[in-house]
């Protein structure tokens, strides 16, 4: 259950009618979306307005709510749909036909911004086409794709860069923590290759201690590195940037892949564009 749904509302919503007049979003959160007392809603930001592919109604907001728990600020990005002419809002929508589900799909246009050189792991940063991926290195899904990926990159040619970023889901693999930030340490040395090999590392989702992972890294991938090297200032910062990158690019879970700014559903638009 995602935070939201903890502490808002519950995990199935209701189509709204809507009052007259035109959609004011924030009201709509307030009133219609934050339902615990304890949790105040400061602002909510519009990061882009969707039209539904094949429907001239609907409308999909994709917004961040900034808010404040217990003296804590969180930002949780959410999707409405609104359909202003019916006068209905809801926080679901899927297409009866074929199944697509909207609140899924529908995320916002990447800026020229996140194909930062710090994050390209592959590719040269001059190619036409640019493809980011979301990730974690514990996530079962990413260790079937991301090793896949890479192994394409090196094996063909193509004017494709890759660009990569951590997004550890730490409710689910708290170890990832430790090991996104052992993988920024190796990326900034320029290694990236080792990097990478830690998606092959078998441990423990719930371990947390530094030392055993440390130590699994080094008895089973050769990778020796210091507790004093992950845990200097800059290294916690860069996985930190990296995780509110994605949290304002509305993704929910990995991997997530972006090609050429628009979210890649089925993740192998790149595949089109390697020789």
């Amino acid at each position: 259950m995602s935070l939201m749904s903890k502490l808002l509302m519950s995990s199935v919503m209701a189509t709204l009618a809507l009052s007259a007049g035109t959609f004011n979003i924030e009201k709509f959160v307030k009133k219609n979306v934050v339902k615990n007392p304890q949790v105040k809603v400061k602002k909510v930001d519009t990061v882009s307005t969707k039209k539904i592919p094949g429907d001239n109604n609907w409308n999909a907001y994709l917004v961040m709510v900034n808010l404040s728990f217990k003296g804590k600020d969180i930002k949780e990005p959410m999707t409405i749909f609104v359909d202003e002419k019916s006068g209905l809002a809801t926080m679901s929508l899927m297409n009866a036909n074929n199944g697509k589900d909207y609140q899924r799909t529908i995320k916002p246009s990447m800026p020229e911004s996140y194909y930062d050189e710090t994050h390209l792991i592959a590719g040269d940063k001059n190619a036409k086409h640019k493809m980011v991926i979301f990730s974690d290195p514990q996530c079962p899904f990413c260790i079937q794709y991301v090793p896949g990926v890479l192994k394409d990159f090196k094996g063909e040619k193509g004017d494709v860069a890759l660009y990569y970023y951590h997004m550890p889901l730490l409710r689910l693999h708290p170890v990832s923590e430790v090991l996104t930030r052992a993988m920024e340490t190796l990326q900034k040395e320029g290694k990236i290759d080792q990097a990478m090999k830690i998606y092959g590392l078998k441990i423990a989702a719930g371990e947390k201690n530094e030392a055993k992972i440390l130590a699994a890294l080094k008895k089973q991938l050769g990778l020796e590195i210091s507790r004093e090297t992950i845990g200097k200032k800059e290294i916690k910062e860069a996985v930190k940037k990296d995780m509110e990158a994605a949290t304002q690019m509305m993704v929910r879970g990995t991997p997530t892949v972006y090609f050429d700014g628009e979210f890649d559903e089925n993740r192998n638009k790149y595949k089109q564009f390697l020789k």
